[in-house]
C-alpha cells in the first residue's frame, strides 16, 4: 500500500461521503471526517459488491459501482446520524 493509494481512498472516500450525505434529506450530525470516514468504507464495500456481482469492470466509467458505492454511502451516513442522534439524547 502505497501513500498515493492512500490519499487516493481519502479523496474518493470524501467525493462518495459528501454526494451520500447530500442525498441523504435531513440534517445529519455528523462532522466532516466522520462522513469521509463513511465514504471510505463505502466505497470499499461498494467496489466489494460490485466484485461479487462481476460489474465492476464496465467500458467507460463504472456507473453500476459508482452507483452503489453512493447508496451504501447514503445508508452509512444515515445510520452513522441515527446513531449519534441516539447517543445525544
Amino acid at each position: 500500500m502505497t501513500i498515493e493509494s492512500i490519499l487516493g481512498a481519502i479523496v474518493i472516500g470524501a467525493v462518495i461521503g459528501a454526494i451520500g450525505r447530500l442525498l441523504l434529506p435531513g440534517r445529519q450530525a455528523i462532522g466532516w471526517i466522520l462522513t469521509i470516514v463513511v465514504g471510505i468504507v463505502a466505497a470499499l464495500l461498494g467496489t466489494l459488491l460490485a466484485q461479487v456481482l462481476g460489474v465492476e469492470t464496465t467500458p467507460g466509467i463504472d456507473w453500476i459501482e459508482l452507483v452503489m458505492q453512493v447508496v451504501l454511502a447514503i445508508v452509512g451516513v444515515g445510520l452513522v446520524a441515527g446513531l449519534r442522534r441516539g447517543r445525544s439524547v
